[in-house]
């Protein structure tokens, strides 16, 4: 039988535990046992060992485990750690790996004292998701099609803006939109700004309602088949003043210089630096307030974070957003945000809505 991409995947992190001398190792964070194994539920537990893997779920998933997961399946009627812990005793085996990160300290501890002292705990934190941070070609398409959405409801939604809507009946109607398009869910609470309000980066949609002349900013994403899309751009309503021509021509220019910096080891912070270095010369600088992007994938935060201190470098085939912005207090802010793939030559850029100041 051929090799499954879950197959595949698996041993890449076999081969990253045998490294630190781990024997078996248990996966508890959703995504990554997506990742590992296919199974999209919000029940599970993976063990991974050289000799199986088997995903422990609770009856609901018996079904959906079945027909999603290439690996054993157990059904475990209660609750899953007590089940996998008797296995890993069973087996003798003298360490287990356990993603701390994603473990609450009482569950941690828990977890030890059904182990025994005679089983090792090691963290295994932060293994999967190194993985994850290199997509291959399935997920790249998979982000892509995710970001076809995305920009296709934003552009179905621009013909309902106008004078008098409210921020919540936007995002409503970019959510609906999004849905309606093939997205199982936003990837995250949708963002719509207007007014003095876009000077708040994750302002929350209200009932404020869109007056004329004013920026709204706009930033969605979508999941689709597990994988986010996000993207963010503003609008204005009526003729914009000079000062916020001048606002947004700035993050445009850095997003774009940022972008034109992306490219196979260049560090996360030199991109970082490019955006703030660029907002700086024109005068914004002290009004970006965060960092210039994220990985994403099937979650909408993963690594790498392009932030001015993260010497992490980036690697051909990963997902990253650019989104610089700048937040004037009781004015209004401007973000331009893409999904982008880092290639061989530099970004493939995923997000097909144009990046022009929309004037409605």
């Amino acid at each position: 039988m051929a090799e499954t991409t879950y197959q595949a995947r698996r041993e890449r992190l076999l081969e990253l535990l045998a490294e630190r001398r781990t024997a078996a190792a248990a996966f508890s964070h959703l995504p990554n046992i997506r990742y590992l194994t296919g199974f999209s539920g919000s029940n599970a537990l993976v063990l991974l060992s050289e000799r199986e893997a088997v995903l422990y779920t609770d009856p609901r998933y018996e079904l959906q485990a079945a027909g999603e997961t290439d690996c054993k399946v157990r059904v475990v009627r209660g609750a899953l750690w007590p089940e996998l812990v008797k296995s890993v005793r069973r087996r003798r085996a003298n360490s287990l790996g356990l993603e701390a990160e994603h473990l609450a300290q009482a569950e941690y501890a828990r977890i030890g004292e059904q182990l025994g002292p005679e089983v090792r705990r090691s963290d295994v934190s932060g293994l999967a998701e190194g993985l994850r941070a290199v997509k291959d070609a399935g997920e790249i398409e998979l982000i892509r099609r995710s970001m076809d959405v995305c920009g296709r409801a934003y552009l179905q939604t621009l013909r309902k803006i106008r004078v008098g809507i409210s921020e919540a009946e936007i995002a409503a109607e970019l959510e609906y939109r999004m849905r309606r398009l093939g997205a199982e869910r936003p990837a995250f609470e949708t963002i719509v700004a207007a007014g003095a309000r876009s000077a708040l980066p994750h302002a929350q949609p209200t009932g404020s309602r869109v007056q004329a002349n004013q920026l709204v900013l706009v930033d969605m994403g979508a999941s689709r088949e597990g994988y986010a899309s996000d993207m963010t751009r503003v609008i204005h309503t009526g003729r914009p003043t000079a000062p916020t021509k001048r606002l947004y021509a700035a993050v445009l220019e850095a997003q774009l210089a940022a972008v034109d910096a992306v490219r196979p080891g260049a560090t996360c912070a030199s991109i970082d630096g490019v955006a703030r270095r660029t907002l700086t010369r024109l005068g914004y600088g002290e009004f970006f307030v965060h960092s210039t992007g994220h990985g994403l994938g099937l979650e909408i935060h993963e690594a790498p974070r392009i932030g001015r201190r993260v010497k992490d470098v980036l690697e051909r085939n990963m997902v990253i957003t650019i989104e610089p912005g700048a937040y004037i207090p009781r004015q209004g802010g401007v973000r331009i945000e893409d999904t982008v793939v880092v290639t061989a030559r530099g970004a493939e850029v995923l997000t097909a809505v144009p990046k022009e100041l929309l004037v409605l």
